[in-house]
């Protein structure tokens, strides 16, 4: 009767741990927070000059793993590629594909957020930082030894890589344009050489309720905070302004020339974006090669990859092309 108890116990504590680490897999999936508390990240930082300028160039990925495949992040006109890795819950971007197996690579062009001061402002325009992102490639194809990686850049950052991919295809497997600023946004004298940062103007982004606020039902308060905190400790007070007055011109004016990118390249953006035009957003994959997407998230914005609503579904189609 003592060894029958035994058994029944023995069975009894079985079903039990067999309920409580289903209930895990099911409640701590493989993008839940609690999934991703326990995952260790490394970030290595990687020496690069060009032009007798510091770059500052690292790698976010999965600690002690070495990632099969590689992507590059470019940052847009004010601030830097901090904006990439906002570490709360599963917001971040760069630990999201380092979930998916990259080794993500972020920089950060002459001027901005950790990379050496420039004197003119004016210097690190489009060009410029087109040769700043084909030096940070050249070294992740000598640091990883695999010859092709992705490249990813966000609103003036589409400009930037897709100037870079026109002369430099030989090293990009596939090009994601996200918020791609395809034509002027405007004309504006940017006279000054240096834009002049305020938490204010780091906020600016975020979609407003119809009193003008921040609107909360979009963007968490505590990735807004972080956000605009890291550009106040990143970007400090200025930022180079040779990309601005790149941007700020006449709508009519081309900005990105898809008829040169010869990689299959996925266009991304929100669906309520102030500063894409649509009707050349939506004709976009017509000069694009085969192979290339085109994907708008209906309700986000220029900052929708880490919106409440759509950060999830950006990551989700963000990884489907990579991975196709």
């Amino acid at each position: 009767m003592k060894a029958a108890s035994k058994v029944l116990i023995c069975i009894s504590y079985l079903l039990i741990s067999l309920l409580f680490f289903s209930g895990c897999k099911e409640n701590a999936g493989f993008n839940s927070p609690k999934a991703q508390s326990v995952i260790e990240y490394s970030d290595e930082v990687y020496p690069l000059e060009r032009n007798g300028i510091e770059l500052y160039l690292d790698r976010i990925s999965i600690k002690d793993a070495q990632p099969p495949k590689n992507i590059l992040l470019i940052h847009g006109v004010t601030y830097s590629s901090h904006e990439f890795d906002i570490d709360y819950q599963d917001y971040s971007l760069a630990r999201a594909l380092a979930r998916e197996g990259y080794g993500v690579w972020r920089l950060d062009i002459a001027g901005f957020g950790r990379s050496g001061e420039v004197e003119d402002g004016f210097l690190p325009d489009s060009d410029y930082a087109a040769e700043d992102i084909n030096a940070a490639v050249e070294k992740i194809v000598e640091a990883s030894g695999q010859q092709k990686i992705d490249v990813l850049g966000w609103s003036w950052g589409t400009v930037t890589v897709s100037r870079f991919a026109a002369d430099h295809n030989e090293h990009i497997n596939k090009l994601v344009l996200y918020a791609p600023i395809l034509c002027g946004i405007g004309e504006y004298d940017v006279n000054k050489p240096f834009h002049h940062n305020t938490w204010e103007h780091a906020a600016d982004d975020f979609q407003k309720d119809e009193k003008g606020n921040i609107d909360y039902s979009i963007i968490d308060p505590v990735v807004l905070e972080m956000f605009c905190s890291n550009c106040w400790h990143y970007d400090r007070e200025s930022s180079p302004n040779g990309g601005r007055r790149d941007l700020c011109v006449d709508s009519s004016k081309s900005l990105i020339d898809l008829d040169k990118i010869s990689v299959p390249t996925l266009v991304i953006c929100g669906g309520s974006d102030p500063y894409l035009d649509y009707d050349r957003v939506t004709g976009s994959t017509e000069h694009l090669p085969e192979g290339s997407k085109l994907e708008i998230i209906k309700g986000g914005s220029h900052v929708v990859y880490i919106e409440k609503p759509f950060y999830h579904l950006f990551q989700e189609k963000l990884a489907d092309f990579l991975n196709s």
